[in-house]
């Protein structure tokens, strides 16, 4: 597949959505994906990598309640909730099973999409 931008700060939302699960573990960053009730669908390699977690232990677990209990707050799961159209980086810090680690994240959702993404930059 034959995308326009892969990078961080560029991929299209539409891109992830129709991208096989190869070409999202081939990101450098992490990728999360979940449906409106926030269960994940998509786990990539380099998030299961750097988190420690096995995406067998992830997929088809509440994504703010169980997997990534720091980010639910109102400066990420709440924006899902208030923000039908989202594209924003937001600089932050991990604090969930490590030591306080820089990221960025950058939140993804549109009204037109079955899912919504959390992408992790360390």
């Amino acid at each position: 597949m034959a995308l326009t931008e892969t990078s961080f700060d560029a991929i299209a939302l539409s891109d992830l959505e129709i991208m096989g699960s190869e070409d999202r573990d081939a990101l450098p960053y992490g990728v999360v994906g979940f449906a409106a009730d926030t269960i994940v669908q998509i786990y990539n390699a380099a998030e299961a990598r750097m988190s420690g977690l096995d995406p067998t232990t992830v997929i088809g677990v509440p994504f703010f309640d169980a997997v990534a209990q720091c980010m639910n707050n109102f400066m990420v799961a709440q924006r899902f909730a208030d923000e039908p159209e989202l594209d924003a980086i937001v600089p932050y810090v991990l604090t969930l099973r490590m030591r306080p680690t820089k990221v960025r994240l950058r939140l993804l959702t549109s009204a037109k999409t079955p899912r919504r993404y959390v992408l992790i930059e360390r």
